[in-house]
């Protein structure tokens, strides 16, 4: 998946990036590194797409079990027209129709919960992978980032200081 590799192309940009002597950190450029943000956030579409394939994969699913309930019905009917002569037998065809009725119904209701379960377990763990994928790098990765940058900037302060301090220990000897 290209997200992963884009990843772990952040994790070599973080890993190649030459140190600042004595301080034990990096120096990344932040352009670098937004643009692989975005690359990532222009993927992320790629799951969602997948998700929807999901939801009409229920649809079809769904509306082929109508189909089939429906043939059922029709067939149901059928018979029980031809057993109309006697009312023995109509009393028969009656129960029987009553009974593929409720069976068919029931079986679609039990294939439009198994097509839920199906999408809502996909949906379920397309979620978790996406919090995981969050949780485990990006945030990691932004946090990172953020400490760097706050370590470098404090380290410039200090320079600044120590410039400072040298200026006015040369301007006092003069």
């Amino acid at each position: 998946m290209k997200i992963f590799d884009l990843l772990e192309e952040i994790e070599e940009v973080v890993n190649t990036a030459p140190s600042v002597p004595l301080a034990g950190k990096i120096i990344v450029d932040p352009d670098e590194l937004l643009e692989l943000v975005k690359e990532i956030r222009l993927d992320l579409p790629e799951e969602i797409q997948q998700a929807q394939w999901i939801k009409g994969e229920r649809e079809r699913i769904l509306s082929e079990a109508k189909i089939e309930y429906e043939k059922i019905i029709k067939e149901a009917e059928r018979q029980a027209e031809t057993l109309i002569e006697n009312d023995d037998i109509t009393l028969k065809a009656k129960q029987r129709a009553d009974e593929i009725i409720r069976v068919t119904e029931n079986n679609a209701c039990e294939l439009k919960m198994s097509s839920y379960n199906y999408v809502d377990s996909v949906l379920y763990n397309l979620q978790e992978k996406l919090d995981q994928l969050n949780g485990e790098h990006i945030m990691k990765m932004m946090e990172s980032i953020e400490t760097t940058f706050i370590e470098i900037n404090e380290k410039l302060y200090q320079n600044r200081k120590e410039i400072e301090e040298l200026a006015c220990k040369v301007q006092a000897e003069n």
